[in-house]
């Protein structure tokens, strides 16, 4: 028996080294492509209650429902909390909305994470829009989309991308948070 296990973890390395040493894998199929061939499928007993389910507009969402289960666990493991306050967007108070600080509340820091969601009217949003533009925030649309983020030569921290504090405004909701990437981690109504 003792014997099979330095075999075992010889195999097991030079796969590993074999596998490292390979080319790259392309990112796509190439015209030499076989057609792919069928696997058989897997199945496991999984629960019905197992399956996230997106969470619904006619729900009152928390600090802890706002962003996703991962965010929550990373933050809390941290042993950051949060404190939440009314969604306001300049001037504009977004009724139905919520804003959640996270932060280490323990420690005087100047180091939290902000994200927020509210639905929010068609007038109101373009009133809220024009006001964070004639505030000297940048506007930017994707598709349907729009980002209304604060200018980078302000910003006191920034994502990957460059981009500080943002809104993104969709067909009856906004979203905010400390980064343009940030927003992503947002999984409540859209």
């Amino acid at each position: 028996m003792k014997t099979r296990y330095p075999f075992a973890i010889g195999v097991l390395l030079a796969g590993l080294s074999l596998a490292s040493c390979g080319s790259p894998t392309p990112s796509g199929p190439s015209p030499s492509d076989s057609p792919p061939t069928a696997t058989p499928t897997i199945t496991a007993d999984v629960s019905p209650t197992a399956e996230p389910t997106p969470p619904s507009t006619t729900e009152t969402p928390t600090c802890e429902t706002l962003i996703t289960p991962g965010t929550v666990d990373a933050l809390t493991s941290e042993g950051w909390t949060f404190k939440q306050r009314e969604f306001v967007i300049g001037d504009i108070a977004v009724e139905g909305g919520l804003e959640c600080l996270w932060a280490d509340y323990s420690t005087a820091s100047d180091h939290g994470q902000m994200y927020a969601w509210g639905p929010l009217g068609t007038e109101r949003s373009r009133a809220a829009q024009t006001g964070l533009v004639n505030d000297g925030w940048l506007r930017s649309t994707e598709g349907e989309i729009t980002y209304i983020t604060e200018d980078p030569a302000y910003a006191i921290a920034t994502d990957g991308d460059g981009f500080g504090m943002t809104y993104e405004f969709g067909d009856g909701w906004v979203k905010f948070a400390d980064t343009k990437q940030g927003l992503l981690l947002i999984e409540w109504g859209d």
